[in-house]
């Protein structure tokens, strides 16, 4: 559709927060090399070993105080590693402070973890990682740039003995031991029907679609999509009139969309699979007369700018993946490997594929949820990833008054 002739409407960018914590051990000295990383000899369930559960975790924290034995038996330091400030908000705003928090209720002293971020360097992320192990780290929590970066990093710690633990993106050929995320397919899945009742509902009753994706060096991205490629596929008069390369730096967003929309302008919606990615598209749409509730467009993380964005009618919802629920399964998962215990099956609750390497990595998935103007207040406020204070503020304020928020 031209924008000249007919008004569309954008979508906002959602943040969901989701936390990384990283356990450390009271040992300041450097591991002892090995040609093998040290492999877990006994369970979470045994006597006297604290249980707990992917379901247990919550905003208070209280699960974490239980991991203390682990905290007292385990041995050498953690370093969290994340990636850049560029792709999500969420990073510094909350799973550097949340690991932190998570790592500090079970008791781990701040001198055994450094949490760093690497700013989008690949060089940077790979020093940092030395770093830590030169420093007496004994397991890593990355988050990887890119799958390369994140295989260079785990092979460096498994010649060094380092037990290394894949947080939110999976390292593609990689030789970590443990992944912690969200279930990523159901991820997108939520994207797509969340589209899917948000197009009928803003009068678009046959899609013509832009569909973004995030950077295609990111397994998270390949699963977001198959997620809601799954939900395309099952409407056949939905149409995708254009699919750009893919990127997780907004500007680059914004630059594959416009030349799209240019390309087809009988587009009238848009699935994007994060906030960041969502937030200058929708200013675009709204610079060029576009109104809300017009044009669909949907997001991830639940950031402020998203959130705000859903509430003026430029975005169906976002997904919401709980970070500080993340960040508290990463930190337990860490502090049982540190201690040399296997976590128990109620915490790694699942698999995921390591395309490049054929095998299942053994995996905490947890559960995200998909936010509306109806469920706001519920989720992402009650929970503490934002404040009402934070997301109504001018023109925002009647959407929250109307919402009853604030």
């Amino acid at each position: 559709m031209s924008i000249n002739r007919t008004p569309l409407a954008a979508a906002t960018v959602a943040a969901a927060a989701v936390m990384l914590v990283s356990a450390c051990g009271s040992s300041s000295g450097t591991p002892t090399p090995s040609t093998t990383t040290p492999t877990p000899t006994s369970s979470g369930s045994s006597s006297g070993t604290p249980d707990v559960s992917a379901a247990g975790f919550s905003s208070s924290f209280a699960s974490m105080s239980d991991l203390a034995p682990l905290v007292a038996a385990g041995r050498g330091k953690v370093g969290v590693l994340l990636p850049d400030t560029t792709s999500s908000a969420r990073y510094v705003e909350f799973d550097a402070p949340l690991l932190t928090k998570a790592f500090a209720m079970a008791g781990l002293p701040s001198s055994d973890l450094s949490v760093e971020n690497a700013h989008g360097d690949d060089a940077t992320q790979v020093s940092q990682a030395q770093a830590d192990i030169t420093n007496g780290a004994a397991v890593l929590i990355l988050d990887p740039l890119t799958s390369g970066v994140g295989a260079e990093i785990e092979n460096y710690a498994h010649q060094h003995g380092v037990a290394v633990i894949d947080y939110d993106r999976l390292t593609l050929g990689g030789s970590r031991s443990y992944y912690v995320s969200f279930n990523n397919v159901k991820v997108g899945q939520l994207i797509g029907t969340g589209f899917a009742s948000c197009a009928p509902a803003w009068g678009v009753a046959d899609p013509e679609i832009i569909e973004m994706v995030g950077d295609p060096t990111d397994n998270n991205a390949t699963l977001f999509a198959q997620g809601y490629n799954s939900v395309i596929a099952s409407h056949p008069t939905w149409q995708v009139v254009a699919k750009p390369a893919g990127t997780w730096d907004p500007p680059t967003a914004l630059s594959e969309f416009t030349q799209a929309l240019t390309a087809h302008q009988n587009a009238n919606s848009a699935i994007i699979p994060n906030d960041e990615n969502a937030a200058p598209i929708i200013a675009y749409l709204q610079k060029h007369g576009v109104k809300p509730k017009t044009f669909p467009i949907t997001g991830q993380d639940a950031t402020s700018v998203g959130l705000q964005n859903i509430l003026l009618g430029y975005q169906c919802g976002t997904v919401y993946k709980p970070i500080d629920i993340e960040a508290q399964a990463a930190a337990a998962v860490a502090l049982y490997v540190r201690a040399g215990m296997t976590p128990p099956a109620d915490l790694v609750n699942g698999s995921t594929p390591d395309t490049q390497t054929d095998q299942n990595v053994p995996s905490v998935l947890l559960t995200p949820e998909w936010v509306t103007t109806t469920n706001m207040k519920s989720t992402v406020i009650k929970d503490g990833a934002v404040t009402a204070a934070q997301i109504c503020t001018g023109a925002v304020q009647a959407a929250c008054s109307a919402a009853g928020i604030g």
